[in-house]
This record gives structure tokens, C-alpha cells and sequence, in this order.
């Protein structure tokens, strides 16, 4: 990648990684088009490939930028040992619907990345693939296991609402409803519905 991207203005930087996003979330990395990429960002292909070299740098490019971007509102969090596990996820979701507010299509790419078969595109993923992960779960090792019931597997319930929670966010995408506090707010139902079932008395 060129250095002077970042020299744009940054209303021109975003509408270039709003448009790659989307076109790369939405395809994947074998089916993603360039043409596509600068009809949505409004641009031309020449001042596309000015600053990225190929495909593959802005698609790199994109998921470095992508996971720096979480990395910096996850940290925002503020965990603290004796936090409620269900409150420490309801700040990492709103972490990440405040992120979506500015690149909306941000987290369908990084989860694309899940179904991801080219060998480039995977390799140029590799070395951060699990950092927002390994973020997450420090988060959550600050959580008050004491208050959940004796027989709620932690891990098994974690694994549902990530899963609960990206099919609802790629719903919205797919109905074109998506809207960050609607969102929030339905987050927080199933987040509050879930701490009743699990949690002691």
C-alpha cells in the first residue's frame, strides 16, 4: 500500500474502504471485483490500483486496517476483575455496532474471512486471524463466573450468542434493515433474557 492513502481526505479514505468492504463481504475474495470496488467508491481504477498495488495489497490492506480498527474500541472496554460477564458483552457489542456506525459492512468482512478458500487471501489474514478473538477473551476472564448457575456450560452459552449475534447483524444486512441502535437494543434483550436463565437466584 501506498502511504499518501492516508494523505486523502478522510471522507475519500472512508468511501474507499466503505466500497472494498462491501464488495469483499458481500463476494468473498475470489468473486470480489475491482470494477465493482470503484463503481460503488466512485472512483477510478487507476487512482484505485495508485495506491494499492493489486487485489490482494487492499484486501490485506483492509484486514489489517479491519481488525487495528475493533482492537482499538474492544480495548475501550474497560474490564475490570468482578465484572458482569453479560455486561462485559454487552460493551463489546456496543464497541463493535459503534465501529459499524462509520464502516458498516467491517464485520461481515472480518467474518467472511471464516469461509474464506483462497490460499492468498487466507495467508494475508494468518497473522492477526486471532487477535480479536484472544481480546475477547481476556475481556471476559475479568466476568464473575460465581454468578452463574452450577450446570450452564460458560463456553457453550459464549458460543451461542456469537453465533445468535452474527446471524441478527447479517440478517439485517440481507433485508437491508441494519441499523445500529435497533441493534443495540435487541442485543441487550437477549443479552438480559440469557443473564435470567443462567444466572442464580
Amino acid at each position: 500500500m501506498n502511504e499518501k492513502f492516508f494523505d486523502l481526505k478522510k471522507e475519500k479514505q472512508d468511501r474507499m474502504i466503505n466500497a472494498a468492504l462491501k464488495v469483499f463481504a458481500l463476494n468473498g475474495y475470489r468473486h470480489a471485483s475491482t470494477d465493482d470496488i470503484v463503481a460503488e467508491a466512485g472512483i477510478s481504477k487507476g487512482l484505485l490500483f495508485h495506491y494499492f498495488k493489486n487485489k490482494l495489497g487492499l484486501y490485506s490492506f483492509l484486514f489489517d486496517y479491519s481488525v487495528r480498527f475493533m482492537l482499538l474500541e474492544l480495548s475501550a472496554c474497560g474490564a475490570k476483575d468482578g465484572d458482569d460477564f453479560f455486561e462485559l458483552w454487552k460493551r463489546m457489542e456496543g464497541a463493535k455496532l459503534l465501529v459499524l456506525k462509520n464502516y458498516p459492512y467491517m464485520q461481515e468482512f472480518i467474518e467472511s474471512i471464516r469461509h474464506e478458500d483462497v490460499k492468498e487471501a487466507l495467508y494475508a489474514t494468518e497473522m492477526k486471524k486471532g487477535a480479536l478473538e484472544d481480546l475477547r477473551e481476556e475481556i471476559l476472564s475479568h466476568a464473575d463466573m460465581e454468578k452463574f448457575r452450577p450446570e450452564v456450560d460458560v463456553e457453550r452459552l459464549k458460543t451461542m450468542l456469537e453465533c445468535t449475534f452474527r446471524e441478527i447483524l447479517s440478517e439485517s444486512f440481507r433485508e437491508g434493515t441494519f441499523h445500529p441502535n435497533m441493534m443495540q437494543a435487541e442485543i441487550n434483550a437477549y443479552l438480559q433474557m440469557m443473564k435470567k436463565i443462567t444466572y442464580r437466584q
